[in-house]
This record gives structure tokens, C-alpha cells and sequence, in this order.
């Protein structure tokens, strides 16, 4: 394992900012991630925030298994390149999306997981050795929780 990254949201908090007057909190998520959420939101019956709140902990806990990543294979070597700062963070190029089974995962786009595997020292064309990252989320009441870890 390279990373491992966990993330809690407050539910009412986070549907508060999402709500707000021109709030850009839907431009961190793409397309296929609104588009998921607002249909397990109508097949659960309850609101689209809960489920954006569980992606979005996706979200961050993969940025925290990513930042422990890069610190653990630069142990010792000074300053730490880091591929993004929190300002150019491409929070929506980076998905938490189901598969057909309802089974979320990290969806990475190319120039995503190009960085990501260039920061982690493994070969950019993913031949050699494989980059896996698994992801747990859960929401329960006025909690999102997610889990993300990177393994090589």
C-alpha cells in the first residue's frame, strides 16, 4: 500500500453550502457524477446532497491517500513536489463514480493519472507495475464517510 486517505462530511453543512446563492461546490463534480447521484437520489427517495457529500469525501480521502503517497516515497529527499496545489486541484477530473453493480470507484482522467503515477515514480504508459486505488463510502444520517487507499 502507497496511501491510505479518509474523509468525513457533515451532511447538512455540506447540502447548506451546496445550496447557496452561486455556489460553485457542483463544478468540483463532472457530468457522470451529477448525473449518478441525482438517480440514486430519486431511486433512494431521498435528497441528491447525501450522496454528493459520500463522493465528495471520495474526493477528498483519494487527495489524502495521494499527499501520503508522494511524502512516503520522498521520505528524506527535503522539499516534496507535489502536481497540484489546493488552488488547481481538478477536483472534477477526479470521479467517484458506481459501476453497473452500484460499486463506487476512482475514475481518473488520463492527464490525472498520468501525474499520479509520475509523482509516485511508476512508469507514465502503465506498463510495469500497476497503480490500484480501492474506495469505501458510506453515509448514515447526518454523516458522509469515505476511504480511499493506493496500492501499487
Amino acid at each position: 500500500m502507497l496511501g491510505l486517505g479518509h474523509d468525513v462530511v457533515d451532511v447538512p453543512a455540506f447540502a447548506e453550502q451546496l445550496g447557496e446563492p452561486g455556489s460553485r461546490m457542483r463544478n468540483l463534480f463532472s457530468a457522470r457524477e451529477l448525473w449518478q447521484t441525482a438517480q440514486r437520489a430519486r431511486v433512494k427517495r431521498d435528497g441528491e446532497a447525501v450522496h454528493l457529500a459520500a463522493r465528495w469525501a471520495g474526493k477528498e480521502a483519494f487527495l489524502k491517500a495521494w499527499c501520503e503517497a508522494i511524502s512516503c516515497r520522498a521520505k528524506g529527499d527535503g522539499d516534496i513536489a507535489y502536481p497540484y496545489t489546493l488552488d488547481d486541484f481538478p477536483w472534477s477530473r477526479i470521479e467517484i463514480l458506481d459501476d453497473s453493480h452500484g460499486v463506487p470507484h476512482v475514475m481518473l482522467s488520463p492527464e490525472v493519472r498520468c501525474k499520479l503515477r509520475q509523482s509516485l515514480g511508476l512508469p507514465v504508459d502503465g506498463d510495469g507495475q500497476s497503480c490500484e486505488m480501492h474506495i469505501s463510502i458510506s453515509h448514515d444520517g447526518a454523516v458522509a464517510s469515505a476511504v480511499v487507499t493506493i496500492e501499487a
